[in-house]
């Protein structure tokens, strides 16, 4: 729904709506994707959410149970199989394990291409992604630490060699900026000083649910990427105007990095500190200004 109401107001941006696949049957997400699609002349796509925190479901009576953490990604491929065919074809008879259409049909199809987008962790969430994303959220850990996501980046592309498909990295992360690296970094201290550890020991006990052992899955990739201490779920860049821009550029260089998502300690501030005084030191991005 909010997606639906940007899509109304903007023009340029391109809009990804989150899909918690087990709240949504997939036709209804299929054919809500393309009304929105519609109203933004092609400018959507869909983020989708495997499932992963059983009492975000039990609470509405919809978690099917431990198995689910074992075959969610079955699941999704199922679900996106289902999807793209009435996207491309308007129906679809798919047959699965979780999933079975009879005839369903879906008009009418879209204006663009639907990219699907997800944030899998995991070796079973990055074949998934490999084989049926277009882009994967790949997280980072630690502070001023921006290659940290190499190896990540590495299990994606080493599943999309194995696909034969084009699935772009995309970075999370989190920057503080300031004139000086002294003010920002003043920023994060008082930030950790602050930190919640109840409420961090309530979102792990969460993720706990999961037995997985992956080290990258829920329950354990925080840990392995250093940050389960700490007030964020992805690592942080904290420095100067140039130093932020810098670190920018040097995880632009990772191989297979397609993109970066950026969080901000003020997303108000920190959006207009990042287009007025990051991006234009950024040397990755030298090319697009001087195309503008």
């Amino acid at each position: 729904t909010l997606m639906a109401g940007l899509a109304a107001v903007t023009n340029r941006i391109q809009l990804f709506a989150t899909c918690a696949v087990l709240t949504l049957p997939p036709p209804i997400a299929a054919r809500m994707a393309v009304t929105i699609d519609s109203i933004s002349h092609g400018r959507f796509g869909i983020n989708i959410i495997s499932g992963w925190q059983r009492r975000e479901y039990t609470q509405m009576g919809i978690w099917p149970g431990s198995e689910h953490y074992r075959r969610r990604y079955e699941y999704c491929a199922e679900y996106v199989t289902i999807m793209r065919e009435l996207w491309q074809a308007g129906h679809s008879d798919f047959k699965g394990d979780f999933f079975q259409m009879d005839d369903c049909r879906c008009l009418p199809m879209p204006s663009a291409k639907i990219p699907i987008i997800c944030a899998a962790q995991s070796d079973a969430g990055t074949r998934f992604a490999a084989q049926y994303a277009d882009y994967n959220f790949c997280g980072s850990g630690g502070v001023n630490q921006p290659t940290l996501v190499g190896p990540s980046v590495a299990r994606l592309v080493e599943a999309t060699a194995a696909t034969g498909r084009d699935c772009g990295a995309l970075i999370l992360q989190m920057v503080i900026a300031d004139e000086t690296d002294a003010a920002a970094m003043a920023k994060w201290e008082h930030y950790k000083a602050g930190t919640d550890f109840e409420a961090l020991a309530w979102r792990d006990a969460q993720a706990e649910d999961d037995p997985s052992k992956d080290p990258y899955s829920q329950p354990n990739k925080r840990r392995t990427l250093g940050i389960d201490k700490l007030p964020t779920n992805q690592g942080v860049l904290v420095g100067s105007y140039a130093s932020v821009a810098g670190m920018l550029d040097e995880l632009a260089a990772v191989p297979g990095v397609r993109g970066v998502m950026l969080t901000f300690d003020d997303f108000v501030i920190g959006m207009e500190q990042f287009g007025t005084r990051i991006l234009p030191l950024m040397q990755c991005r030298a090319d697009v200004r001087r195309a503008a």
